[in-house]
C-alpha cells in the first residue's frame, strides 16, 4: 500500500453554469481501521476559492497551513485575494510540478477511478447550482460505497458569485 493510501480519501470538484462544487469524504482512517468520522478535507482559502486535500492526514493539514500563510502574505502585499489562476501557480510551485486546469471536473484520492467513473457517466455542462449539488452528491456518494478506505458520509460546498452553500452528506457508516 502507497502512503498517499494510507488514510484512504475521496475528493471532486465540479463546475457549474456560474459556480463550482466540491466535495470530500469524512472518513480518517489507518488503512482498514477507521480513526475519525469527521475529517475535513476541504479548506477555505477565501469567500471564493477553496482547496481540497487528499493524502496522508499530516500532508493535508501541513499543505493547508501553507496555502494559508502564502495567502496572507499576498493579501498583506496586493492588498486582494487571490484569483484562482494565481492559486493554482502557486499550488503548482508548492507541489514542483505543473498542473493544468480543469475544465469540468477532477478527482483525487483512493476513490479516484469510481469517481472517474461516476463522473464521466453524471457530469454535464452548464448545471445551475442545486443540480450540481445533486450530481456531485449522487457522484462521491456511490464511489464512496466503493472503496474501503473512504467514507462515512461526505462535506459539499457548492460556491456561486452571491452565496456559499454548505452541507454535510450522510453515507453509510460501514
Amino acid at each position: 500500500m502507497s502512503i498517499f493510501e494510507y488514510n484512504g480519501s475521496a475528493l471532486v470538484a465540479m463546475v457549474g453554469k456560474n459556480c463550482f462544487a466540491i466535495a470530500s469524504d469524512r472518513r480518517l482512517g489507518v488503512q482498514l481501521q477507521t480513526i475519525a468520522t469527521d475529517f475535513q478535507r476541504i479548506f477555505k482559502i477565501h469567500d471564493k476559492l477553496y482547496v481540497g486535500l487528499s493524502g496522508l492526514a499530516t500532508d493535508v493539514l501541513t499543505l493547508h497551513q501553507r496555502f494559508a500563510f502564502r495567502h496572507k502574505l499576498y493579501q498583506l502585499r496586493e492588498e486582494r485575494n487571490m484569483r484562482p489562476e494565481t492559486f493554482a501557480s502557486l499550488v503548482s510551485a508548492l507541489l514542483y510540478e505543473k498542473r493544468e486546469l480543469a475544465k469540468d471536473f477532477v478527482v483525487a484520492g483512493t476513490a479516484a477511478e469510481s469517481l472517474y467513473g461516476a463522473c464521466e457517466s453524471m457530469y454535464k455542462p452548464d448545471m445551475e447550482p442545486e443540480e450540481l449539488f445533486e450530481t456531485i452528491s449522487q457522484a462521491l456518494l456511490s464511489s464512496i460505497d466503493r472503496d474501503c478506505l473512504s467514507g462515512w458520509g461526505g462535506h459539499v460546498y457548492v460556491v456561486s458569485p452571491n452565496q456559499v452553500i454548505e452541507r454535510t452528506l450522510k453515507g453509510r457508516m460501514d
